[in-house]
This record gives C-alpha cells, sequence and structure tokens, in this order.
C-alpha cells in the first residue's frame, strides 16, 4: 500500500502533533500508512510522487499576503517549495488535499489574489455547497449546508482560475475548490475539532487571529460546535485515494 504523504508547516510541536493526530483520526489512515514532513524545519523535499497515495497539506501561521519584505526565509523557502511541488501535482492531477494554508498556496499558484478582505474569525461557520459542489464526488450525498471551523486572516478574493468552486460561506466565498479532477483545497478545517481548536486559541491568541483579549469567549463558542460533515470529507478523500 502507497503511504498519503503528510506535509505540516507549523512551528509550534504542540500544534503540529495534534494536527497530525486529528488528520490520521478523521482521516481514518493508519499511522504505519503515512509519511510526514514538518517542513518548517526541513523545507519541501524533492519528492516522487509515484511512491505516495495523495498529499494532504495542514494550516499554518504563515501569510501568503503578507508583503515579501516581511517574510521570513523559512516562509519564503516554504513557498518556493510548493511552488515547484505544485508544477508536478497539476501536471500529472496528483491526488492533493490543501487546508486553510495550503488552500492560500494551492490558490495563489493559480493566480487568485490572496489578501485579507475574507478573513474569518476563529470559530464555526455555515458552509453552503454550490451546483458543482452537489456533484462533486468528495460532496455529492452531503448536506448541502453544514458547519466547519475556521479561523484565517486570509483567503482567495475570488475562485483561483481555472478551478471549480465547491464550497462557500456567507463571510468567505472561497471556502473550497477543485483544479482538475483530484487537486482539492479547502478554506475550513476537515480535520478540526473542539480539542484542537481550543490548543491553537492559546497558542496563537497573539498572531493576529483575534483580540487577545477574546480568546476565554471564542473557547466557550467553540466548545459547543459540532462539524461531523467536514471530517467526513476528509475521510472520504482518504478512501477515495487510498491505493494498494
Amino acid at each position: 500500500m502507497k503511504p498519503f504523504l503528510i506535509l505540516q508547516l507549523r512551528p509550534e510541536d504542540e500544534t503540529a502533533d495534534h494536527e497530525f493526530e486529528a488528520i490520521l483520526k478523521y482521516g481514518a489512515i493508519d499511522r504505519q500508512e503515512t509519511v510526514r514532513i514538518r517542513i518548517e524545519e526541513t523545507g519541501i523535499p524533492k519528492v516522487d510522487l509515484d511512491k505516495y497515495s495523495a498529499v494532504i497539506v495542514g494550516g499554518s501561521p504563515f501569510d501568503v499576503s503578507k508583503p515579501e519584505h516581511e517574510k521570513s526565509p523559512v516562509q519564503k523557502k516554504i513557498e518556493d517549495g510548493f511552488n515547484h511541488l505544485f508544477d508536478v501535482i497539476t501536471e500529472c492531477d496528483f491526488p492533493f488535499l490543501g487546508v486553510c494554508s495550503g488552500n492560500g498556496l494551492l490558490g495563489n499558484y493559480c493566480g487568485a489574489t490572496i489578501s485579507g478582505k475574507y478573513r474569518e474569525p476563529v470559530g464555526g461557520v455555515d458552509i453552503w455547497l454550490t451546483g458543482e459542489g452537489k456533484r462533486d464526488p468528495l460532496l455529492k450525498g452531503l448536506p448541502t449546508s453544514f458547519r466547519a471551523l475556521v479561523g484565517h486572516k486570509e483567503a482567495c478574493d475570488t475562485t483561483p482560475p481555472g478551478a471549480v468552486l465547491l464550497a462557500i460561506s456567507e463571510p468567505c466565498p472561497v471556502q473550497m475548490f477543485r483544479v482538475k479532477e483530484n487537486i482539492y483545497a479547502t478554506q475550513f478545517h476537515p480535520e478540526g475539532d473542539a480539542e484542537g481548536f481550543i490548543l491553537r486559541v492559546n497558542i496563537y491568541r497573539h498572531h493576529g487571529y483575534f483580540p487577545a483579549e477574546e480568546a476565554d469567549g471564542l473557547i466557550k463558542r467553540i466548545q459547543k460546535e459540532d462539524t461531523p460533515v467536514p471530517k467526513k470529507i476528509l475521510e472520504r478523500f482518504v478512501k477515495r485515494y487510498r491505493s494498494d
């Protein structure tokens, strides 16, 4: 069985570890069928996609829309690595799922403007499937509206050129899109759960996602959120692309 390649960008061990465990749990992936790389430490190595079933990319505190002169060497290295990786992935339509930062990186690569215009505060939001979303293999048969956990300072201003818009929210018009047939990106967090988001609130309370004094109120609201449908999307992605 070919493993899933999981690329993570979170500098903090605690948030990176919890994100990885959540991907395993809600994707129904066995630990032995994954290859995990913390690319904020190593950069993206040269990847032979023939060795993998699919690529899954998590979130991060980095902002694609930050002016170039303000980006750290680590962020520049990450973005450059993804641009090279996307060259290969898009050429062969290789199975890919980018979450939050993965969404911004893919959208930016495809030519979308990434900005803070459609930022969303940390917490739950109502997501709606588009007509194309209702027909997409990962989403077909799921509720046309569902709750998801979000929290981002930037997003795609419009659907990336050549992409298919699959899901929207009122505060953010590009919540999920697909490039070709097998390359997906979500602005919401399909691996997100209350435990993980509370952890992120505590760690990122001074990163500009929300006023620090609102952290306790956010935590109380997050504890009430129930988001089973996004987790089902992650599970479906894994099931669809798992290879023998």
